[in-house]
């Protein structure tokens, strides 16, 4: 593990503050939820935790299922990165960080489609921009965001507008994996 040099003291109530530089790298936000735990060495370890992280497999089933049956190439998100993805290189996508527009997009709590024209093309990560976001629509568990449902097409398709059924299919599978997460 990298040392960064910053030291904080504990509070008298066990708090320790964590460096704005390290939540502004790691994306920590306010209310943010961490894990924390200590490995076998004795070190505290913070990580950033991903409510929809334990669905990744559930999230990969429903991903590669909206391919096979609707043959719309789609990515499943958290707040920071891609864990589920379908119909697109696995390796441009899987565990990458999310554009700062994406983040906003989400931030938004509605349905995102190109014909709103506040980012055009709207990319899903800064290693993806072979493909450009079609239609995204938020996952909301207990009105928290924790990730998002998009469906891509391959950039230079920019013309091409989601249809009625893209939309209520990425919308459906945001409400379905949001009511997982509450359950």
């Amino acid at each position: 593990m990298k040392a960064t040099g910053i030291v904080r003291r504990i509070d008298d109530l066990g708090r320790v503050v964590i460096p704005k530089e390290i939540r502004r790298t790691m994306r920590i936000r306010e209310g943010d939820p961490l894990e924390i735990y200590t490995d076998h060495e004795g070190e505290v370890i913070f990580k950033k935790y991903s409510p929809i992280g334990e669905l990744v497999s559930f999230a990969t089933q429903y991903a590669e299922t909206l391919y096979k049956t609707g043959e719309l190439a789609v990515v499943i998100t958290d707040r920071d990165a891609v864990i589920a993805s379908a119909g697109v290189p696995k390796k441009d996508f899987l565990d990458k960080r999310l554009t700062q527009d994406m983040e906003r997009v989400i931030e938004e709590r509605k349905l995102y489609t190109p014909s709103d024209k506040r980012f055009s093309p709207l990319y899903v990560t800064d290693h993806s921009e072979n493909f450009s976001v079609r239609c995204l629509m938020p996952i909301l568990t207990e009105g928290d965001i924790i990730g998002c449902v998009a469906s891509l097409s391959e950039s230079g398709d920019e013309t091409s507008m989601p249809d009625e059924t893209e939309i209520k299919l990425v919308r459906t599978a945001a409400n379905f994996l949001g009511k997982q997460l509450e359950s």
